[in-house]
C-alpha cells in the first residue's frame, strides 16, 4: 500500500505557473502509474495527465496539452506536475493517484482504475 501527499497547490496570477509534488511513503512508485486529476466547485472530478509506470509514456487531457508536464522521480518516490501558462479555468483541487494493474507502458486515464489517492493540493488562479 502506498500513502500519497499532495503539495505545491497556492495562488497564482493568470499567466503563472506552478508545480505541484506528490510524495509518496510506504512502498516505491515503480509499481503504480501515476495521474493527475482535479475536481472544481461543482464540478466532476477530471483527468488532467498520467505516466506509465515505466515513465516512458505520458498524455495529457486537452485542456492542459502544450502548458502542463508530468514527471516522476522514482528515487525520491515522487511525481511531479509543471503547471505553466495558467488560466482562472485551472482552479481547482488537484490530485494525484496510484494504478498498479497497468502494464508498464500503459496510462491509464479513468479515475474508476486508482487505486490510492491524495488528499489534493487547491490551486487558485486569479483573472
Amino acid at each position: 500500500q502506498v500513502q500519497l501527499v499532495e503539495s505545491g497547490g497556492q495562488l497564482v496570477q493568470t499567466g503563472g505557473s506552478l508545480r505541484l509534488s506528490c510524495a509518496a511513503s510506504g512502498r516505491t512508485l515503480s509499481p503504480y502509474a501515476m495521474g493527475w486529476f482535479r475536481q472544481a466547485p461543482g464540478k466532476e472530478r477530471e483527468f488532467v495527465a498520467a505516466m506509465s509506470r515505466s515513465g516512458t509514456n505520458s498524455y495529457y487531457a486537452n485542456s492542459v496539452k502544450g502548458r502542463f508536464t508530468i514527471s516522476r522521480d522514482n528515487a525520491k518516490r515522487t511525481v511531479y506536475l509543471q503547471m505553466n501558462s495558467l488560466k482562472p479555468e485551472d482552479t481547482a483541487v488537484y490530485f494525484c493517484a496510484a494504478e498498479s494493474r497497468s502494464s508498464a507502458l500503459d496510462v491509464p486515464t479513468r479515475s474508476t482504475g486508482y487505486d490510492y489517492w491524495g488528499q489534493g493540493t487547491q490551486v487558485t488562479v486569479s483573472a
